[in-house]
């Protein structure tokens, strides 16, 4: 049986807050780029540009007052930054071609992915319980798509085959960053991967910027309609990109996808109350999926477990500690004479010496204690 009491810990508590946190934000950096979209505004690389900026500023102020050398090589941040500002590219440019829902569903293509990379290259072992939490979000996420295909919402777009492959890349790529952060915030420094990825980030988007979307620029009539959600996206993927590493310290990146599932379901809540568009059952039926599912998987590894694998460590210690005090005397002897003969020796050496020396030493004392017996 499975004890819910243990999924309750504050570990669980704040994972799972700080997880719809970040969704919320993508949520609102979704509504950004399709509002954008719906104005004539294609500019992917220039909306993360901003964001980027303000990531090599902020964290690369707090880096040069540290004054600290460097826990991981230069070139990892570069390519990092390199995959990063494609990943988001492809999945901003799928909105051009594809409903807002689309891209949603389709953006879990990056849980399966960093469960694999994961696997493969953090050797992380995924435990039953952690697999069925997968699959029961993944079990929402198919509600939603039945719904959206009943309702028809998922025609929207000039083009959504090409959006759907956009999505799917940019989904891949999403999460190849996502685990090259997890190992880098586990292995260097949250503040230094922050600083790096913003600086390299903003050096590879205004080249693509100078490339590609020199003209796109020049051509947007700037009004409050269009600076709005183009700053506002910037803003929330500053505090998404911040937050980020947070989660993936405490509970990696397969919870940071999983999470994020639930932000299409937060996107139909603002779609009813903001817009008042009616939904199908089916939305509120999966919302509820993902939760449970997101519960299931962040309960897969708990403090009890934790515990409980202290306590066992702590009875081997103690069973090992109860050897030693039966051998005390012999071992004390035996140090004795060892140190008689060679001087003064560590313990370790008197512990890890040769089975032969030993037995003489022990046939020894035990002559002595039977002159003493005589």
């Amino acid at each position: 049986m499975v004890n819910f009491k243990q999924f309750w810990t504050k570990k669980t508590l704040v994972g799972l807050g700080l997880g719809q946190f970040l969704s919320l934000l993508i949520t609102s950096t979704g509504f950004s780029s399709s509002e954008l979209a719906k104005r004539g505004i294609n500019a992917p690389t220039s909306q993360s540009f901003l964001n980027y900026v303000l990531l090599s500023v902020v964290y690369g102020s707090v880096m040069l007052y540290r004054r600290q050398a460097l826990k991981a090589k230069w070139y990892y941040y570069v390519i990092l930054g390199l995959v990063d500002v494609e990943a988001n590219y492809l999945v901003v440019k799928a909105y051009q071609y594809t409903s807002i829902t689309s891209v949603m569903l389709l953006d879990c293509w990056s849980i399966p992915s960093v469960m694999l990379l994961t696997y493969i290259f953090l050797k992380t072992k995924y435990r039953y319980r952690k697999i069925a939490g997968v699959i029961v979000c993944v079990a929402g996420l198919v509600m939603v798509v039945f719904s959206d295909v009943h309702a028809g919402d998922r025609s929207g777009g000039s083009n959504p085959r090409k959006g759907d492959l956009l999505v799917i890349a940019g989904a891949t790529l999403y999460a190849i960053s996502n685990v090259s952060e997890e190992f880098l915030v586990k292995n260097a420094d949250r503040v230094e991967l922050m600083s790096f990825l913003g600086l390299f980030g903003a050096i590879i988007s205004a080249i693509q910027i100078s490339i590609v979307e020199r003209n796109e620029l020049k051509s947007i009539h700037w009004t409050a309609g269009a600076a709005f959600p183009f700053f506002g996206f910037s803003l929330a993927m500053f505090l998404f990109y911040s937050f980020v590493p947070v989660l993936l310290k405490m509970s990696g990146s397969t919870m940071l996808n999983l999470s994020l599932l639930t932000s299409d379901m937060w996107a139909v809540v603002i779609r009813i109350f903001a817009y008042h568009e009616k939904v199908d059952w089916m939305y509120f039926l999966a919302f509820v999926a993902v939760a449970v599912g997101l519960i299931i998987y962040s309960g897969g590894d708990t403090d009890d477990d934790q515990s409980r694998a202290d306590v066992a460590d702590q009875g081997t210690e103690r069973s090992k500690h109860f050897d030693e005090e039966a051998g005390f005397d012999n071992l004390n002897r035996g140090n004795t004479v060892g140190s008689s003969k060679m001087g003064d020796t560590s313990r370790h050496d008197c512990m890890t010496s040769s089975g032969g020396r030993e037995t003489i030493e022990n046939m020894s004392i035990g002559k002595d204690m039977q002159g003493k017996k005589s």
